[in-house]
């Protein structure tokens, strides 16, 4: 009878303890919710806030709405191509997310592969010039007369020098070679001459 009594008792004991764990871990979700909300983490509630048409989205704090600055874009290209962005500046406050788009088009009646590379003006402009997104350094393949778009996101870092008041961003497109096929050529190349044999300037 004692040790039912004491069997008895163990499981009853497991059971409590088994309960109380599945209440925890019921209970946890709206825990850490609460949490993160006490603390100003809260991941949850931010992705929950992002949901299409939910109101009042809370405004990015880190957006310095005291300054504005000029952004310029500005393209370049070395070969017969089409390169462009839609807009050539805008106003952006620092910190603010912004998005810009560029278009390509090879209009060549080859394949070619090519891939830009950005600078920026003035230089210490570089350091705070933050792309989130950027087809810059990136090899693409188009096909004669192919279209593509790319958009650029970046974020200007509020630390910047107050007296750069103007950036410009710019991209120069260039082919890169070895890996599509050459040029076309329909003219025959001109076929260099022969060098004149050395006139003797002594007795040997």
């Amino acid at each position: 009878m004692a040790l039912r009594r004491d069997n008895l008792n163990m499981v009853g004991k497991l059971c409590v303890i088994a309960l109380g764990m599945f209440a925890f871990g019921y209970a946890l979700v709206p825990i850490y919710r609460h949490i993160c909300e006490a603390l100003g983490i809260n991941v949850l509630a931010v992705s929950e806030l992002r949901v299409p048409g939910a109101p009042n989205l809370p405004a990015n704090t880190q957006v310095d709405r005291t300054r504005t600055i000029s952004v310029e874009f500005d393209t370049n290209t070395r070969g017969p191509w089409h390169f462009k962005p839609a807009v050539r500046s805008l106003q952006v406050h620092p910190g603010e997310l912004t998005t810009v788009m560029y278009e390509f088009q090879n209009i060549q009646n080859r394949t070619m592969a090519a891939q830009a590379v950005p600078s920026y003006a003035p230089k210490q402009a570089a350091a705070h010039f933050n792309k989130l997104e950027c087809f810059c350094f990136t090899q693409y393949t188009l096909q004669p007369g192919e279209k593509k778009e790319w958009p650029v996101a970046f974020v200007i870092d509020p630390r910047l020098s107050k007296d750069v008041t103007t950036i410009t961003l710019s991209y120069t497109f260039f082919e890169v070679g070895g890996k599509v096929p050459a040029a076309p050529t329909t003219d025959a190349a001109p076929q260099a001459k022969s060098p004149e044999p050395l006139k003797p300037t002594g007795d040997v």
